[in-house]
């Protein structure tokens, strides 16, 4: 008689094959749902983005323009000024001085793209100077061709007389722009007045203290931060532009144009690493087309160039510190994708929207390792 005992195994000896592998798919599955999820949904983000621009680039440099202005209205509120009156006077105060700006360089702006055409065909003259060795070549050539008996080439004929550019092009896109203008204007003056009330109701529907004390110090971090940010580099971009503009007026250039290019020159340097480069290739073609002699054509491409040297290694980290420092790889990937998606716009708002995501990764749980990246 057998004893039925020793072949049977133990329960816990070896497990069904079925125990182990269950667990194991379903795991597998369940990491890789979350993450496409997560991919899929970055995916929509940025098609939104995209399609939905028109709506939401006002909307974003309505809520900017609030953001910057919002601690200018507080303050006028701790002098006893309602909210509704301090905005008004922030806000159109902002605008009158934009209009006054614009009015004052609309007129060189108008002369330089009325004269573009004729002043780009005198680069390639004044480059000849500088090239001495494509001088000779060209001699050489000529030289060639005359001993071989070819006829010279008649040379095209060009008009000097400057283009006027398309006014009706430009009718045709002033009422979208004026309606974009006014959209700006009137959501950051309603973002100023009923913004904090309407954060207030917004963080009263969270479900508890815990997140509403989170969501409250994330915004006022956001709000003060990016608000002292947004402010120093305009001043510091406001000196910028002010020194270029001396600099341009005692090269020789007039008071107006020099005053022009010193403005685009603070505009373009809100935008790190592309607004530099495109204010130093412009100020090189004002650089070529305004002066004759080679060694004052690299003048303004230069001083530009050491300005923004000074500013970006010296001034700027000793005023903000590093709290807001961000990788420069990091900032040149961010600035290509907005600027992809929102053009212009989009190089504008780069920077505080990157500056309020580290904010938020800094604050929320699992989120830390982002703002290490950013950094």
């Amino acid at each position: 008689m057998t004893e039925p005992a020793t072949t049977d195994l133990p329960p816990s000896a070896e497990p069904p094959p079925a125990a182990t592998s269950a667990p194991a798919s379903e795991e597998t599955h369940a990491a890789q749902g979350p993450a496409s999820l997560r991919v899929l949904a970055l995916i929509a983000v940025l098609a939104t983005c995209w399609l939905a621009r028109d709506l939401l680039i006002p909307i974003m440099l309505a809520m900017f323009l609030a953001l910057i202005a919002n601690p200018l209205v507080t303050r006028l509120r701790k002098l006893w000024i309602p909210r509704w009156l301090g905005a008004l006077a922030v806000v159109f105060g902002g605008l009158a001085m934009t209009i006054f700006l614009a009015s004052l360089l609309v007129a060189p702006a108008a002369d330089w793209v009325r004269q573009a055409p004729t002043a780009l065909k005198q680069v390639a003259p004044k480059l000849r100077a500088i090239t001495l060795q494509v001088e000779q070549a060209n001699k050489a050539a000529a030289s060639i061709a005359n001993a071989a008996g070819a006829a010279p080439a008649p040379a095209a004929v060009t008009a000097d007389k400057p283009h006027a550019p398309n006014l009706w092009g430009a009718i045709a896109k002033a009422p979208q722009l004026l309606a974009t203008l006014g959209a700006v204007v009137l959501l950051s003056y309603f973002f100023l007045v009923y913004g904090a009330g309407l954060q207030r109701q917004a963080i009263s529907l969270l479900p508890d203290r815990q997140k509403k004390n989170l969501t409250t110090d994330i915004l006022r971090t956001i709000e003060a931060d990016v608000s002292n940010y947004v402010l120093t580099i305009t001043v510091i971009n406001i000196v910028l532009g002010l020194l270029l503009t001396g600099a341009l007026y005692w090269l020789g250039l007039s008071l107006t144009d020099a005053l022009l290019w010193g403005t685009v020159a603070a505009l373009l340097n809100y935008a790190p690493y592309v607004g530099p480069l495109s204010g130093v290739l412009a100020l090189g073609v004002v650089g070529v087309v305004a002066f004759d002699e080679p060694q004052r054509m690299l003048l303004p491409p230069a001083i530009f160039l050491g300005l923004h040297a000074l500013e970006s290694q010296l001034v700027t980290p000793i005023v903000l510190g590093r709290r807001m420092a961000i990788s420069p790889l990091v900032m040149l990937l961010w600035l290509m994708l907005w600027g992809w998606l929102w053009g212009i716009a989009g190089l504008l708002l780069a920077v505080p929207m990157l500056a309020c995501f580290k904010i938020l990764s800094e604050r929320v749980d699992g989120w830390e390792g982002w703002a290490r990246v950013i950094e």
